[in-house]
């Protein structure tokens, strides 16, 4: 079962990395585009939290507008009240304080909730002007981005194509391998002359080449002694006279 083990794990892990150097060809490749949605994807979560803002915005301003007509009826009431205390009649202002009484408890009761959608209201804009900011931060951070990633791409490839690595026509590497066929063409030659001289034996064959040496120095003293008694005959005869 180990076995079995070991070898799902090690298939898995070729898996594994296959997929991951195609992610990573696919992101080299797709790197500028992906970053640039990044920053379209920024400003589409940016449009949505506007149109949310707008609409709790909206709210406030309704509920504010509610609440000030409110104060201004409590403030008619009570110049009513007024203008009938001086002209004598305090059962009209009575009625009027009375009448004031009602829209303070209409004021009371929205008071709250006006405050809540103003502090809203106002997070809500802070937090959209923070977006527009970090949005521009986003656009430069990706304009560097994409420039960083060229130059390193581009750096290497340059320093594959020096080291003979990288992709499979890369002129380097193509010299790199006829250079390594050649080496090996060389050394399969040396070896086959090496294995048909196997059976020669160097020492062997010297000898007689000695010998062969010998048998002609043999035939030259021959060939000498076969030459002296001509020799000595031409010298005992007189010398040939002039007349």
């Amino acid at each position: 079962m180990s076995f079995f083990s070991d070898i799902f794990n090690r298939a898995g892990r070729v898996a594994r990395g296959e997929a991951n150097k195609g992610m990573s060809s696919i992101e080299d490749a797709t790197f500028e585009t992906t970053v640039q949605q990044t920053v379209v994807d920024m400003k589409t979560e940016l449009n949505n939290v506007v149109r949310s803002s707008a609409m709790a915005m909206s709210n406030y301003n309704q509920l504010d507008a509610e609440y000030q007509k409110y104060v201004k009826q409590s403030q008619e009431w009570k110049d009513r009240a007024g203008q009938a205390l001086d002209a004598g009649n305090e059962d009209l202002a009575r009625k009027a304080l009375a009448k004031k009484a009602e829209v303070d408890k209409q004021i009371a009761s929205l008071q709250t909730a006006v405050d809540n959608a103003r502090q809203a209201s106002e997070s809500l804009k802070s937090q959209v002007t923070e977006m527009k900011h970090k949005i521009e931060e986003g656009e430069r951070t990706a304009t560097t981005l994409v420039a960083r990633k060229n130059a390193a791409l581009a750096q290497r490839k340059v320093s594959e194509a020096l080291a003979g690595v990288g992709k499979a026509d890369n002129a380097f590497a193509t010299l790199s391998n006829f250079e390594k066929s050649v080496a090996k063409e060389e050394a399969t030659a040396k070896a086959f002359d090496q294995l048909a001289s196997a059976g020669k034996d160097t020492d062997l064959e010297a000898e007689f080449a000695q010998l062969q040496g010998h048998t002609v120095d043999a035939e030259l003293e021959a060939l000498k002694r076969e030459r002296l008694p001509k020799v000595e005959i031409q010298k005992s005869l007189p010398a040939a006279d002039g007349h």
